[in-house]
């Protein structure tokens, strides 16, 4: 099994002779600022997520969350899914508060992991809610693929190369190496996992909040954490703010969306 596939049932061969400019437009703008893939590359992942959504019976024109998840469901009960059609899929999805809202909840002194479906085991989808300043450490992810979609806000996601463990003595400090960084707007879709290296995710904004929609497969309970002067890891176990957008009712947090900017009420 290569890197970037993912093992499920196969059940979704069929092809149909549907077709959609809309939604071939959108498709073919998902990654402007990356070098373009192939005409044929594009055609079959274009073909493949009209065939899905037709079978679903969908609106191929605008993707609900609902329906994301309906079509995620049905991608993995196949027996292989390529992360560039996940990729794809996450991308045609425009995020839409109306959807996502009851999932978003706040913490005023650290981000917040709010699950929003299981994926049968296969896979987990979150919402990720960021306030003023909030960040994560540096982390693996456990063998896993992960995709990050921004719902609101902007966030900054920094690569970084794996700490060489082999080649330090005992007490010896070593500084993690920054790979890349990159600011990522709403609508806009990131992929990482392990090979490719580690992230730390952040909300650079002091006056807004940032909410992201994660994609995980297969889920995980624990990664690691770095320390980026040292490069020292250690376990950390992850856990959910609130399930299904439900959570402690002691604790009674709100959101609103007013003129494009999203306020986080915390009470």
């Amino acid at each position: 099994m290569e890197r970037n596939e993912v093992l499920i049932s196969e059940d979704v061969r069929k092809i149909t002779n549907t077709t959609t400019d809309a939604l071939k437009m959108r498709l073919s703008k998902i990654h402007p600022n990356e070098k373009a893939e192939t005409d044929d590359r594009q055609e079959i992942k274009v073909e493949r997520l009209i065939e899905l959504l037709s079978c679903l019976k969908l609106d191929q024109t605008r993707l609900t969350l609902k329906d994301l998840i309906m079509v995620l469901h049905k991608i993995f009960e196949n027996d292989r899914v390529n992360i560039e059609e996940i990729h794809s899929l996450m991308s045609s999805y425009k995020s839409n508060p109306a959807e996502w809202l009851k999932y978003a909840k706040f913490d005023r002194y650290r981000y917040t992991r709010n699950l929003v479906d299981e994926g049968n085991g296969k896979f987990n989808l979150m919402i990720l809610c960021w306030g003023e300043g909030h960040g994560s450490s540096i982390h693996d992810h456990a063998n896993a693929h992960c995709f990050m979609k921004i719902l609101a806000g902007t966030l900054c996601e920094i690569r970084f190369e794996w700490p060489k463990d082999d080649q330090k003595t005992e007490g010896e400090i070593s500084p993690m190496k920054e790979i890349s960084r990159k600011v990522l707007h709403t609508d806009e879709v990131c992929y990482i996992n392990d090979s490719i290296g580690l992230h730390r995710v952040e909300n650079l904004s002091y006056s807004n909040c940032s909410v992201s929609l994660h994609l995980y497969c297969p889920p995980f309970n624990a990664c690691k954490i770095f320390d980026e002067r040292t490069g020292h890891s250690s376990k950390s176990k992850v856990t959910f703010w609130s399930i299904h957008g439900e959570r402690d009712k002691n604790v009674s947090i709100s959101r609103m969306i007013t003129k494009n900017k999203l306020v986080c009420d915390l009470n």
